[in-house]
C-alpha cells in the first residue's frame, strides 16, 4: 500500500523482524515474521513468538528527538516536518547509542556501509537544531541527531576522528554545561567510572563536549528497559526491582555502581537522574552484558534553574530515580568504604575557576554555588562519619556478645 513502508528491523547484521511503518505517523503499524527473538530490543515482551506491537512502538518512538527539545518547533518548520518522528526513517533509525536500524525490505544494504560509527554523517540537522540553518543547498537528513534523546539542544560532530556530543545550556544562567564538567571532575577525583566532559565556549555561550563511549561492538541499554524485563511486584521498591532485573540478567557490579551514582548525585544535588540517563552496556553481537554504563548526563544539578537566592536552600530538592529526596536516597547506599571525601578538598575553587569569565554566571551566583557545593561535601561527610560510627558501635557490641557467650560456656 502507498501509505505503508516495509522494513526489516536489524540489529547490526542480524535481521530481527519485519515491520511496517505508517507513512503519515512513522509509527509501527504491523509486525511480520520474527527472525531472531534473542535480538529483539530489551524489555519488549514476546508472547508465543509474537512481539508486543505497542511496546515495540514505544521503543521506536523513544528513538526520536523528544517534543520537549529546546528549539524543536522552529527546527521542524525549517525541515518542513510535522513531528520529530518523521526524522527516524530519514536516517534508517541509526544511532550512536546502539546498533539497531531499519533496512528497506527489498534492499541489500549492509550495516557496515552506513553506520555512523565508521562513516561520516550530515551536520545539517544538528546545525538547524542549534538555530544555525543548513550549511548546504542540498540538505541531508542522514544524521545521528535524528535519534538523540533529551530536552537540551545538542548535536553530534566528528572532532579529530572522534564522535562527540556537543550540548548546550538553558535559561538565563546556561549552567548545565558547567555542571557537566564539574560532575566529571568530581568523579575523576573519586575514581568513579564516568564519561569525561570538557567545556567549549562559542559566541560567548557555553557547551559541554564528550566523546561517545559506545563503540561499533557495544550498546547502551537504559535502566528503564532493563526494568521492563520483569514485572515489578507492588511490595518491591524501584531500587530493589532494578537490582533484581540486573541480577536475573547476569549484569555484574550494579550495586556498587548505584552506590557511586547516588553519592555523586547527592554531592551535585542532581534533580533529573531519570531511568533513561543511566543503565548498562552490552556487547551487541554476543548479547553479553559488560556491566554498568559510565556515569553521564549530570547537567540538571547545582540549582541550575533556581534564582541565586535559592542556591543552597534547605528546601527539599527534587530527586530521582529511587526516592524523591536526596536525604532519603543517600540512605540506599550500601557502603561508603570506597569513598575518600578528602579527595574533594578545594573542589569549590575548581568550580569558581570553571565559571570564571561566564557572561551568564555573575560573582554573586558563583559565590553561592561554591558555598553550596562545599556545604554538600560537608553534609555528606557528616552522613558518612555517622554511618561509620554506628557500624563501629555495632561491631563492638557483637564482640562483647561473643566474649560473654564464650565466658558462659567456659563456666559450664
Amino acid at each position: 500500500m502507498a501509505d505503508k513502508k516495509q522494513y526489516t528491523l536489524m540489529h547490526k547484521n542480524i535481521p530481527v523482524a519485519d515491520i511496517e511503518l505508517d507513512e503519515a505517523t512513522c509509527a509501527i503499524s504491523a509486525i511480520g515474521p520474527v527472525y531472531e527473538a534473542s535480538h529483539i530490543p530489551v524489555g519488549t515482551p514476546v508472547k508465543k513468538g509474537v512481539i508486543d506491537r505497542a511496546a515495540l512502538n514505544d521503543w521506536w518512538k523513544g528513538r526520536a528527538i523528544p517534543a520537549s527539545r529546546s528549539g524543536i518547533k522552529n527546527a521542524l518548520l525549517e525541515l518542513n516536518l510535522a513531528t520529530t518522528q518523521k526524522l527516524l526513517d530519514k536516517c534508517l533509525g541509526l544511532s550512536l547509542s546502539d546498533q539497531y536500524w531499519i533496512r528497506p525490505i527489498h534492499s541489500d544494504i549492509q550495516w557496515s556501509e552506513i553506520n555512523f560509527f565508521e562513516h561520516s554523517f550530515s551536520e545539517d540537522v544538528g546545525n538547524i537544531l542549534f538555530g544555525r540553518g543548513s550549511s548546504s543547498a542540498q540538505m541531508s537528513l542522514m544524521s545521528p541527531d535524528n535519534t538523540s534523546d533529551g530536552w537540551l539542544k545538542k548535536k553530534w560532530k566528528i572532532i579529530d576522528g572522534k564522535r562527540c556530543l556537543i550540548k548546550g545550556g538553558s535559561g538565563a544562567t546556561q549552567q548545565e554545561p558547567y555542571n557537566e564538567v564539574l560532575a566529571s571532575r568530581i568523579m575523576e577525583r573519586l575514581s568513579i567510572p564516568h564519561v569525561p566532559y570538557r567545556l567549549l565556549v562559542e559566541d560567548d555561550y557555553p557547551y559541554s563536549v564528550c566523546e561517545d563511549f559506545i563503540t561499533p561492538q557495544t550498546e547502551l541499554i537504559s535502566a528503564w528497559y532493563i526494568m521492563q524485563t520483569m514485572k515489578k511486584p507492588n511490595n518491591v521498591s524501584v531500587y530493589q526491582h532494578y537490582l533484581n532485573c540486573c541480577e536475573a540478567a547476569g549484569i555484574p557490579g550494579i550495586r556498587d555502581s548505584l552506590d557511586r551514582m547516588m553519592v555523586v548525585d547527592y554531592l551535585i544535588a542532581n534533580e533529573d537522574r531519570h531511568q533513561n540517563n543511566f543503565g548498562v552496556v552490552r556487547n551487541a553481537e554476543t548479547l553479553e552484558y559488560l556491566g554498568a554504563a559510565p556515569l553521564f548526563d549530570s547537567g540538571t544539578s547545582l540549582w541550575f534553574d533556581k534564582p541565586t537566592a535559592m542556591i543552597g536552600s534547605k528546601e527539599k530538592l527534587s530527586c530521582k530515580p529511587f526516592k524523591n529526596s536526596h536525604k532519603e536516597q543517600i540512605k540506599l547506599v550500601t557502603s561508603f568504604d570506597w569513598l575518600d571525601l578528602n579527595a574533594l578538598q578545594g573542589i569549590e575553587e575548581e568550580l569558581r575557576e570553571l565559571v570564571r569569565g561566564s557572561l551568564f554566571i555573575d560573582e554573586a551566583r558563583c559565590d553561592a554555588l561554591c558555598r553550596a557545593l562545599k556545604g554538600r561535601v560537608d553534609a555528606l561527610t557528616d552522613i558518612v562519619n555517622t554511618q561509620r560510627t554506628v557500624y563501629a558501635v555495632s561491631d563492638c557490641r557483637d564482640d562483647v556478645k561473643e566474649d560473654v557467650t564464650y565466658s558462659g560456656s567456659e563456666k559450664d
